[in-house]
């Protein structure tokens, strides 16, 4: 507890320097920007800017990709309050509430008990991640081969469950079409090309960035250009400084809401939308107030900017111990740390364990830039609304071929991105999620190793993927979250779940009468 102190005290004082407070200061404001700016999103943020850091020392590239991490969350709030139009898809809950506070003339006062939800989800996030990720990684260690399948197998699937809860079955297709794309190019075992075709700049494999840059980013593009929307910006004069009491008054679900989204940030591939959503239904439930909620409710309100913005320390938890992205953006993130030097994963603990609690630090920098920007600019920053979308696409469309061109200096890459972004806004159209084929191009070399070498190691025999404990359990939850997605499956559970409660509700009653 003293050494992670010390750790986290000297990760503090290695921040504080002019060079890194001017970092902190450009990059959350530029995710701020981002963030509210519909049609730009966190990930296509963060995969924008690894490109504009590679010359950057690795500790100041991270911090940077951070910072624009975290100020895209949570600017997706102000046109989610302003417009009734999310940033970010992490920001869908907040316009439940948030728009009609604004058409109450509340709209100020809402950006203002949005920033410090947000940083009071942050920073629960951030007590997560200080205490679980070394537990985890002393836990990673039990992790083999076998063990390693099934995480991946896990990602790929929850993701897939989560991110496409009206059809599981896209999802699913999604995370395969990941995992397809992560098998092209020379396997890690044997040397073998494979599903290159003859094409030899496919030998080394399809690049993350440019995938991810073109999936987000050119399919974005196509998809504002597409729809057009005309939209009027209210302005306001009211407050901007929550009162001491509206957030005190909601410490419970303040307190709730970070705990799920930390939780929710774990689960990998999932991202600050689901746990957004899950916060604002949590505390609906639990609420004194239920008749408010979608009707202006400050309650629901704090739920949602809590929840999305503690998912991101979460999302770094298993991105630090298990090298496994806990969101889209996350990925990214994995991406850099490996373009600079630093290798996530069990063994950061034990090579660089410093590193970890620089990433504490980097979050309560950029958690405090949120609030005072939030706090202090925010009539300010409402004025970027009004910058119309078609003007800003051809910009995004050049950063999005500069930056795929930038690391390798190959216009093959441009043509990837291309390739990804056309296909990306396809299966946008039909309504196919994007987190899955991310998670699923990240974890499928992880997959794909994995399941060799264990077959390698027992000759061929399968069987120590399914009796090894953590491989079981592993084994059993992935079975599970697909029975689930079967309607057959899930309606017989619900009936019995039902059975079971009326069979208790009555055992109880007739105990009571005795």
């Amino acid at each position: 507890m003293i050494e992670g102190l010390s750790m986290l005290g000297g990760g503090i004082q290695h921040f504080l320097t002019p060079l890194s407070l001017f970092n902190v200061a450009w990059a959350t404001l530029l995710g701020i920007v981002i963030g509210m700016l519909p049609g730009l999103t966190a990930t296509m943020g963060v995969a924008l800017l690894v490109t504009l850091t590679y010359g950057m020392p690795g500790d100041q590239a991270i911090l940077t990709l951070i910072c624009m991490y975290v100020g895209a969350i949570y600017g997706g709030s102000r046109s989610a309050i302003l417009l009734n139009i999310p940033g970010t898809p992490a920001s869908a809950a907040t316009s439940l509430d948030g728009f009609p506070l604004a058409q109450q003339g509340k709209a100020g006062y809402a950006m203002g008990l949005a920033t410090v939800s947000s940083a009071i989800g942050t920073v629960i996030g951030i007590i997560c991640l200080a205490v679980f990720a070394p537990l985890l990684a002393e836990l990673a260690f039990d992790f083999g081969t076998y063990e390693f399948f099934w995480l991946a197998v896990f990602g790929v699937v929850i993701s897939g469950r989560l991110t496409a809860m009206g059809d599981p079955l896209k999802g699913y297709i999604a995370g395969i079409l990941g995992l397809l794309v992560a098998m092209i190019g020379m396997e890690s075992l044997q040397a073998y090309q494979r599903f290159t075709f003859g094409v030899h700049q496919l030998s080394g494999g399809i690049d993350i960035i440019p995938a991810m840059v073109g999936a987000f980013g050119f399919a974005e593009i196509l998809t504002v250009m597409r729809r057009r929307y005309d939209a009027k910006v209210l302005v306001s004069q009211d407050r901007v400084v929550p009162r001491f009491k509206d957030v005190w008054r909601f410490k419970r679900t303040s307190v709730r809401s970070g705990i799920i989204g930390t939780f929710v940030g774990i689960v990998p591939g999932v991202g600050e939308d689901i746990g957004s959503w899950a916060s604002y239904a949590a505390a609906r439930r639990a609420s004194k107030e239920k008749e408010m909620f979608g009707k202006g409710s400050y309650e629901g309100l704090t739920a949602a900017e809590t929840g999305n913005s503690a998912v991101i320390p979460g999302a770094l938890i298993p991105v630090l111990t298990l090298a496994i992205p806990g969101s889209t953006a996350a990925a990214v993130l994995i991406a850099a740390m490996l373009i600079h030097d630093i290798r996530p994963g069990p063994m950061l603990m034990i090579e660089n364990p410093e590193f970890l609690y620089q990433v504490v630090a980097m979050l309560l920098f950029t958690t405090l830039a949120i609030t005072l920007y939030g706090l202090s600019l925010t009539k300010v920053l409402v004025k970027v609304l009004a910058i119309p979308r078609e003007k800003l696409m051809p910009v995004v469309y050049v950063l999005c071929v500069i930056g795929p061109f930038a690391i390798s200096q190959r216009m093959f890459d441009v043509y990837v991105m291309i390739f990804f972004g056309l296909a990306g806004f396809i299966l946008r159209e039909m309504k196919y999620p994007m987190a899955p084929i991310v998670l699923g191009i990240i974890l499928g070399t992880l997959l794909d190793t994995n399941l060799r070498r264990g077959l390698a190691l027992t000759d061929g025999d399968p069987t120590p993927f399914f009796t090894r404990p953590i491989s079981m359990l592993l084994f059993g939850i992935t079975l599970l979250v697909i029975l689930i997605s079967i309607p057959v499956v899930s309606r017989t559970i619900k009936r019995l779940c039902l059975a079971l409660g009326l069979h208790g509700k009555l055992w109880g009653k007739a105990r009571h009468e005795r």
